[in-house]
């Protein structure tokens, strides 16, 4: 189980970090002080509570099976499925 949830966490970096990359280069790089200031801000404090989130889940993972994660997922299909059909 914490190989798979590694596994699965290290597929998601490269992935979040070609969307930034794409979100940035599509704006043009024409960014002014302040917006560079926020841009990198967000960042930091983003890639420092996702460590935190992994970090935790991490440990839950080498406590936990997932069944608790399997009932999750059921439950939100089943509220997805719902939401869209009574649109």
């Amino acid at each position: 189980r914490p190989v798979a949830a590694e596994f699965s966490f290290f597929l998601a970096v490269p992935t979040m970090g070609a969307a930034w990359a794409y979100t940035v280069l599509k704006t043009g790089l024409t960014f002014t002080r302040g917006e560079w200031i926020a841009l990198i801000l967000g960042s930091v404090v983003s890639f420092l509570v996702a460590y935190g989130v992994i970090a935790f889940l991490m440990q839950f993972v080498q406590r936990h099976r997932f069944t608790v994660f399997g009932y999750y997922r059921i439950v939100l299909g089943f509220l997805v499925l719902l939401f869209l059909f009574l649109r």
